[in-house]
């Protein structure tokens, strides 16, 4: 599998991640659409995004490395899409939800890799990171949702 790599750390600390302007830099992307390259599917970056992306109760619960590999993903999200593979459908069961993923969800495995900190030579060193894209189904098409399942491969870094 191809792994989407971040170039540089734009989002900094490890305990306090500036969610808010993860959020601003994501706003970037609604209104695009990107092409799943194994599927074929088009999946759009809609309005409500950047919001869940930053705000949701997984992205909560993160801390440390996997909080800042996630804050600094979002450099790389169409990348992510491209590159995802191992589609798999899910019922929706959240009445919340009824209207928005009136078709389901789909989930999709993602890779990315993030720049290892101090890590200042030639070729700088990369720590692998895989993921779960989170994609809405409704009657106007799939949306990216959120990306979940954030872990650390234990792999050799990049």
């Amino acid at each position: 599998m191809e792994i989407a790599v971040v170039e540089e750390i734009i989002f900094m600390g490890k305990q306090k991640i500036p969610w808010k302007d993860v959020e601003q830099y994501l706003k970037k992307y609604v209104g695009q659409v990107y092409i799943v390259s194994k599927s074929r599917d088009r999946i759009h970056i809609g309005g409500g995004f950047p919001d869940e992306y930053s705000e949701s109760a997984y992205t909560k619960k993160l801390r440390g490395g996997l909080a800042k590999a996630k804050a600094n993903a979002a450099q790389v999200i169409g990348k992510m899409i491209e590159i995802a593979d191992n589609k798999r459908w899910v019922e929706n069961k959240d009445p919340k939800h009824r209207k928005e993923a009136s078709r389901g969800w789909y989930r999709y495995d993602t890779r990315f890799s993030v720049p290892v900190q101090g890590s200042e030579e030639k070729g700088k060193r990369q720590n692998v990171f895989r993921a779960t894209l989170v994609v809405r189904s409704s009657d106007h098409g799939l949306y990216l949702y959120d990306v979940i399942n954030i872990k650390k491969e234990a792999s050799t870094p990049l």
